[in-house]
């Protein structure tokens, strides 16, 4: 499972994607609510969170592609309790929160593509 908010998708996006994939089975990928974005970036997405969900989706890299809860953080990782959490190299996780709550799940940080030219903060 790998959450983000994937605005603009971009070969660093497609590079945690395919990662994602080497890791399991099944890729859940769980994108961030427009309201949630402004909450922890401070800023409205460029896209709105169905247009991301399609971006996503259209990679047929994702076994499953949910939309965020709107309040509870952990709503699908409860949910669908994966093997595994892949975050982004540069995600604003707390990784040791993670570990405490979900002592069952492996939680992996994923390599970088190319960060000095694909990182949406750069991009956008």
């Amino acid at each position: 499972m790998g959450f983000g908010t994937f605005d603009g998708l971009h070969p660093g996006h497609m590079s945690f994607l395919r990662q994602l994939k080497e890791l399991g089975d099944e890729v859940y990928i769980v994108v961030a609510r427009d309201r949630n974005v402004k909450k922890f970036k401070g800023k409205n997405p460029k896209m709105s969170e169905r247009e991301r969900v399609k971006e996503i989706e259209d990679t047929r890299i994702a076994d499953k592609v949910l939309l965020g809860h709107a309040t509870n953080l952990y709503y699908w990782i409860n949910t669908f309790q994966p093997h595994v959490i892949g975050l982004g190299y540069d995600q604003k996780a707390n990784i040791e929160e993670l570990k405490e709550k979900f002592p069952l799940i492996e939680i992996r940080v994923l390599s970088p593509f190319e960060p000095e030219t694909y990182k949406s903060s750069l991009l956008n």
